[in-house]
């Protein structure tokens, strides 16, 4: 398996392991220890256990959370995913209460690995269409 497939690898790991299941103890083995990270709800983060918090904070906010990959692209130490987030919003999110409405939108991940791990990710995601479907009148 060359470079680029265990990354590819690594990146589903990322999305299956840590995202779909809420497992954080997958982390040490993912990301590397001084891991930069950019959300697309908006933090820049440093490290491992503020990675998790951040998990933590949007899997509380959204039950039955759920990130699709669309599209993966790996070239040497760079990946690159073209995603779909969902869930159900069950806690405050973007400034928002709860509305138990399933929401979902469309996003990208740009991953820099060293060493096997992920040492730095980027997220943007379409949060004009999460805030109008979280704003959105159900009348």
């Amino acid at each position: 398996m060359d470079r680029s497939d265990r990354h590819r690898r690594q990146v589903r790991r990322f999305y299956d392991e840590i995202w779909n299941r809420a497992d954080l103890t997958a982390i040490p083995d993912l990301l590397a220890a001084d891991v930069t990270f950019r959300g697309s709800l908006g933090p820049v983060l440093t490290g491992p256990a503020e990675f998790a918090d951040y998990v933590r904070e949007v899997t509380a906010a959204l039950g039955d959370y759920r990130c699709e990959i669309v599209t993966l692209v790996a070239e040497g130490d760079r990946v690159a995913a073209r995603m779909t987030f969902s869930g159900v919003h069950r806690g405050p999110l973007l400034g928002m209460p709860a509305t138990g409405r399933r929401v979902s939108w469309a996003g990208a991940a740009f991953f820099a690995f060293s060493d096997d791990r992920i040492a730095d990710l980027w997220v943007l995601g379409d949060l004009d269409s999460l805030r109008r479907q979280l704003a959105e009148d159900p009348g």
